[in-house]
């Protein structure tokens, strides 16, 4: 698959099968991309929690909340990404420029783990709505979480739907 065909066809998945565990071979090569992803001086200011099997249960849990993302119900693994510290030169950086790289850092892993999840044959959707306190204890940790990420294997009836997204003339200048 070249990229733009992942691009194509890569969807945030809404209807997981429940009988289908993601493969720990899997997660690893979504990890391994993860790893691969450019970030601000190299600095990879993000951690990884992997919940699956039972534990995947408890971060559902977390991520359900006020009638929200209920489709995550029979996803069968999650990657919970945390903020980490930058390594110096990034945060000299961030100070200077006034500009937090680790939300930027996070926001391209996130697109490597998906993608790479794709070409692995499982669906994925990123999930900012979360109680992030609830997660933390879970974790046991006191870093922010910033983004959750479920993984399966997408429901049969999950189809691709058409993508509606702004016209390059809306979001491009040429100078």
């Amino acid at each position: 698959m070249d990229y733009l065909e992942i691009a194509r066809t890569r969807q945030s998945c809404r209807n997981y099968d429940a009988t289908r565990p993601v493969e720990p071979e899997k997660l690893e090569a979504v990890l391994h991309a993860a790893r691969l992803a450019p970030s601000a001086c190299n600095a990879q200011p993000y951690h990884f929690t992997v919940a699956h099997g039972d534990k995947a249960q408890l971060v559902g849990e977390c991520v359900r909340s006020m009638g929200m993302n209920g489709f995550t119900k029979n996803a069968t693994a999650f990657l919970v990404i945390a903020e980490d510290a930058y390594n110096r030169t990034a945060a000299l950086g961030a100070k200077v420029k006034d500009q937090d790289y680790r939300s930027v850092d996070i926001g391209i892993v996130a697109a490597y783990i998906t993608d790479e999840a794709h070409t692995q044959g499982l669906g994925s959707c990123i999930l900012g709505w979360f109680e992030e306190k609830k997660l933390q204890n879970l974790l046991n940790t006191t870093s922010r979480i910033r983004l959750v990420i479920a993984l399966g294997y997408a429901a049969p009836e999950d189809t691709l739907r058409q993508k509606k997204r702004k016209d390059l003339t809306d979001l491009v200048t040429w100078l």
